[in-house]
C-alpha cells in the first residue's frame, strides 16, 4: 500500500505517532516517522513534543537519545515495574562504574585511554561491565594511532538514571572538571 492510498484515520498525529513508536522493534527518527506518514520532519518533531509533554502526567515517557524516540516507563513507576518484572531493586553501580559514567556521559565519545586519562586508572574491567550492562556502547573508532574505540552512552544509561534525553544531565563546571577534582574523594 503506498502512502498516498492510505486512508486518513480519525485519530490525532500525536496517536498514531504513538502507534507507530509503540510497535517499532527499535526507536526511530523523526525523519522514519515524517516518510511513513507522508509529511516533513517538523510537524512530526512538533507533535513528538506535544506528545512527550502529555506523558509527563502519565506512566510513560517518550525518551529521546541521538535524534531517535522510543516509549519507556516512567522513572516514579520502576519499583513496580521491577516487582512485576521479578528484577532486582535497587541494583546499584559501583563508584567506579558512576565515575566513568559520568566521564562518558559528558565526554562522549571518549576512548578507553580519554577516560584512563581522567580517572587516572585502569578502566578496562568497569568500561566491560557496563557494556555488558548495556549503559554504554561502541560508536566507532577515534583517528588515532591503533584505532581506538570510542564510548558513548546508550537509552539504557537514559533509563537507568530516568533521563528523557543527555540534556537534562545538570551542568557542570568545567574547571573543576579539568583539576579532576569532581573525580576525588
Amino acid at each position: 500500500m503506498q502512502s498516498d492510498e492510505l486512508d486518513t484515520p480519525s485519530l490525532s498525529l500525536e496517536s498514531i505517532l504513538e502507534a507507530l513508536i509503540f510497535v517499532a522493534p527499535a526507536s526511530v527518527s523523526a525523519a522514519q516517522l515524517a516518510t511513513v506518514i507522508g509529511t516533513d520532519e517538523e510537524t512530526i518533531k512538533a507533535a513528538l513534543s506535544r506528545l512527550q509533554e502529555d506523558y509527563q502526567q502519565r506512566g510513560l515517557r517518550l525518551r529521546v537519545h541521538q535524534g531517535r524516540y522510543e516509549l519507556t516507563t516512567a522513572p516514579e513507576v520502576s519499583a513496580y515495574v521491577e516487582r512485576l518484572l521479578g528484577l532486582e531493586v535497587g541494583a546499584r553501580l559501583s563508584k567506579a562504574a558512576l565515575e566513568t559514567l559520568a566521564i562518558i556521559a559528558y565526554r562522549q565519545p571518549i576512548t578507553r585511554a580519554g577516560i584512563e586519562a581522567i580517572r587516572g586508572v585502569n578502566s578496562d574491567s568497569v568500561v566491560r561491565s557496563l557494556l555488558a550492562k548495556g549503559l554504554i556502547e561502541e560508536r566507532g573508532r577515534a583517528d588515532l594511532p591503533g584505532r581506538p574505540l570510542l564510548y558513548g552512552t546508550t537509552s539504557d544509561f537514559l533509563a537507568y538514571f530516568g533521563l528523557e534525553s543527555l540534556e537534562q544531565l545538570p551542568p557542570i563546571d568545567e574547571t573543576e572538571v579539568q583539576d579532576h577534582s569532581l573525580l576525588k574523594d
